[in-house]
């Protein structure tokens, strides 16, 4: 079945315009009730969210049809995306489910569910949600009025996700002597991170602990690196930490206001799991957009890249199937499935912090080993989806312009998955050379798009 709802990470949209509306979220929460009903008793649903305005009446919406279909319902309130997936597999619920958009900003909204293993669903498990919803089968399912569920409030939620977030952290080391900023996003970790890093030993300043329903990501946040930046200079912290709305992903700032990307927090890391014998089959899995420059460092030092399509969800599922047990985005998730099974920004954040402290050695000494080639990205808007193939003089041009690059350069050209847009990306030695090339290969997919 074709997903019709469904993009690369959950529905996402704009809140009350289809189809992120209450309608596509009750049908949502019963579909989800009647497929993970496995067995005759009682089952459960935990919902978490962060804190856009719009959550109340999808948190309701999914709730009530969760309950009609007679499962019960388990609220934690604002939470990040990861600690739903490590609350469902922890109060062994049936499934979780996230009502976030991630880093968009607050008149956006998205529901994305997780399995009882704390997995995110695969795609044929995303294509028989949507089956339920538009077919009759719910209607013919629908439980007698003492079957139907109830929904309870978990008050200890966010302490039981601390208390886990902290026990990830080797035990023998502290953050004590540290002045750490941490800019939260107003979104759903901020009360959770400041807190985390406090009771580790840090000095905590933090940006985005306000959230009114109006400002998550608004000019702080992953995607703001520069307000973090900025704030480590004044208050000459050891380091800054900038997770986006739902704290999946984080974006890293040195001592010098430098910005460290996932590329580079996966590289510290690597060589560090690699070194101790902790990396397993000698392997790190990222997507087609990392850096060809972290390729380059993880083969001088004998570890292999695994490259997957973009999406965090990806990375994760190569991860399970090979056997690794670390990943990521460039854009800031982190997978460390020792410990979690999702991007958790916060857990990454203490990973690289472990790095950092046991080494002895300041952030900007750990993220300067990494050369990074110039990467040009440039989204070109199509009127049509046309395919790839069928451009003939896009194809030829990308081929000239790979053959000139060789083993140090590279293209990358994908269709967003939510938006008609051609994503068109160029890395080499030469910025100047790889901005030409990108523009050249625009000019022709425009050409040949219309």
């Amino acid at each position: 079945m074709v997903r019709k709802l469904f993009g690369t990470d959950g529905v996402r949209g704009v809140a009350n315009t289809h189809p992120m509306t209450v309608e596509t979220a009750l049908a949502l929460g019963q579909a989800v009730a009647h497929l993970f009903r496995n067995h005759s008793g009682r089952h459960k649903v935990v919902i978490g969210k962060d804190t856009r305005l719009s959550g109340y009446m999808f948190e309701t919406a999914l709730s009530a049809g969760i309950c009609a279909m007679g499962g019960d319902v388990l609220l934690v309130g604002p939470m990040p995306t990861p600690g739903i997936a490590f609350l469902t597999h922890s109060m062994r619920a049936d499934a979780g489910v996230v009502i976030s958009a991630s880093h968009n900003p607050y008149p956006d909204n998205g529901i994305k569910f997780f399995g009882r293993d704390g997995y995110k669903l695969p795609d044929d498990v995303e294509s028989r949600i949507e089956g339920l919803m538009y077919g009759e089968q719910l209607k013919e399912s629908r439980p007698s009025s003492p079957e139907i569920g109830r929904a309870h409030r978990i008050d200890d939620a966010t302490g039981r996700y601390i208390v886990y977030l902290k026990s990830t952290f080797p035990a023998h080391l502290s953050l004590e002597g540290l002045r750490i900023v941490v800019d939260c996003a107003n979104g759903a970790a901020y009360r959770i991170a400041p807190q985390v890093f406090a009771e580790l030993g840090a000095e905590v300043i933090t940006i985005g602990v306000q959230p009114n329903g109006l400002n998550i990501n608004d000019q702080c946040g992953s995607l703001y690196p520069e307000v973090v930046s900025a704030k480590v200079k004044e208050a000459r912290a050891d380091l800054g930490i900038s997770l986006d709305g739902d704290a999946d992903r984080v974006i890293i700032v040195d001592q010098k206001g430098d910005v460290l990307d996932g590329d580079r927090i996966m590289a510290i890391c690597a060589e560090e799991f690699a070194h101790r014998k902790r990396l397993a089959r000698n392997t790190v899995v990222a997507t087609v957009m990392s850096n060809i420059g972290l390729e380059l460092y993880l083969k001088e030092r004998r570890i292999r890249l695994v490259r997957t399509q973009v999406g965090d969800r990806y990375v994760v599922e190569a991860m399970r199937e090979g056997g690794y047990n670390f990943g990521g985005e460039q854009s800031g998730h982190l997978i460390f499935t020792d410990y979690a099974t999702t991007g958790d920004g916060v857990l990454a954040a203490l990973q690289l912090l472990a790095v950092m402290v046991d080494s002895g050695k300041r952030l900007s000494e750990l993220g300067d080993r990494l050369a990074v080639f110039p990467q040009v990205l440039h989204n070109v808007r199509m009127k049509q989806r046309v395919p790839l193939e069928s451009m003939k003089r896009f194809q030829k041009a990308k081929e000239e312009f790979e053959r000139k690059l060789g083993s140090r350069g590279r293209i990358v050209v994908r269709y967003s998955g939510t938006e008609p847009l051609l994503r068109i990306m160029v890395e080499g030695h030469n910025r100047a050379e790889v901005e030409a090339m990108v523009m050249s290969l625009a000019e022709k997919a425009r050409a040949e798009g219309q």
